[in-house]
């Protein structure tokens, strides 16, 4: 979308008393690639409950062990797995207006990030068989995603200034190429949520995770002079 919006500014040229309309076109101009992701981050863990907060924690302590090293097996480093968020919460159940201690709720979060994208739904059903029984999310991205993004950034410029060259042919005015200024707005980056859940159950079953395309998008706003 793009519109038209004219400004004028005035200059005087000194001794001839003559006045110069300086007119401005300013427009938006937007850049997209879609591209193939080629790493994914998954975040997963382990939800246990329990009257006794010592052993809740230590029945997620023990699951989330053993989910590590199960990813470990498969090729998964430490160094590609963190802890993303741990949470503890008391848990209540209200009976005939009366709050009553239920146990509590131990959460722990972890972060994983495979380089292999096509291993990505063997890392879920990994960590699921092992003890992982909530998932927060998969995101996927592209590793020179800074590169790719200047590319989208290049192709916004371009946009905005055959959006220029179209209204000042319509307008049958003489427009000045180079823009005034230009004005970064970052659309950020748009991907399929491919799997998302809030828990797990155990299957027999492979999870199927389609990684798509994302895209990479880029916005500015450019002012251009024209004359009459």
């Amino acid at each position: 979308m793009y519109y038209y919006q004219p400004f004028v500014r005035n200059s005087v040229q000194t001794g001839s008393h003559s006045r110069s309309n300086r007119n401005i076109l300013r427009v938006s101009g937007e850049g997209k690639l879609a591209v193939q992701p080629d790493q994914a981050n998954i975040k997963l863990g382990v939800l246990t409950e329990g009257k006794e907060l010592l052993k809740a924690q230590e029945q997620n302590a023990a699951a989330i062990s053993s989910v590590k090293k199960a990813l470990n097996a498969i090729g998964i480093t430490d160094q590609q797995i963190k802890t993303s968020d741990f949470t503890i919460f008391p848990q209540y159940d209200f009976v005939d207006g009366k709050q009553i201690f239920r146990g509590y709720r131990v959460e722990h979060i972890l972060g994983i990030t495979v380089d292999e994208i096509e291993n990505t739904g063997l890392v879920v059903d990994t960590a699921v068989n092992n003890g992982a029984n909530t998932i927060r999310g998969i995101h996927f991205e592209a590793e020179n995603q800074s590169e790719l993004y200047r590319q989208a950034l290049s192709l916004a410029v371009m946009d905005a200034y055959k959006k220029a060259e179209t209204i000042a042919s319509a307008l049958r005015v003489q427009l000045i190429s180079t823009p005034l200024s230009v004005a970064e707005g970052t659309l950020g980056m748009e991907q399929p949520v491919s799997f998302q859940s809030s828990s797990f159950v155990k299957s027999a079953v492979s999870t199927p995770i389609q990684p798509g395309t994302i895209d990479i998008e880029s916005q500015i706003t450019a002012e251009f002079t024209y004359y009459s």
